[in-house]
């Protein structure tokens, strides 16, 4: 199965935490439900971040993957919810 084409690009490459994940929640609000971002980091600690975000916040780590010290990430936008 291929991966989901990303709606938008975040190149937090070069940031640290909390940064990357700061910017990424910005981000998302930018998107439609069900569209996809990627992020490009170099922080380790953005798996442990991005998977916290997505697991509070109900939007699904589509991809998550690390080549030469370098993390890409696809993380799809989940439903909003009713306020």
């Amino acid at each position: 199965m291929s991966n989901p084409s990303p709606t938008q690009t975040l190149d937090a490459r070069g940031l640290f935490c909390p940064e990357p994940v700061m910017m990424l929640h910005k981000v998302i609000n930018e998107v439609s439900v069900g569209g996809v971002i990627e992020i490009l980091a170099t922080d380790p600690s953005t798996v442990r971040d991005f998977t916290k975000f997505c697991a509070f916040l109900a939007h699904e780590l589509v991809v998550h993957e690390e080549v030469g010290g370098e993390f890409r990430f696809l993380i799809r936008k989940g439903e909003e919810e009713e306020e």
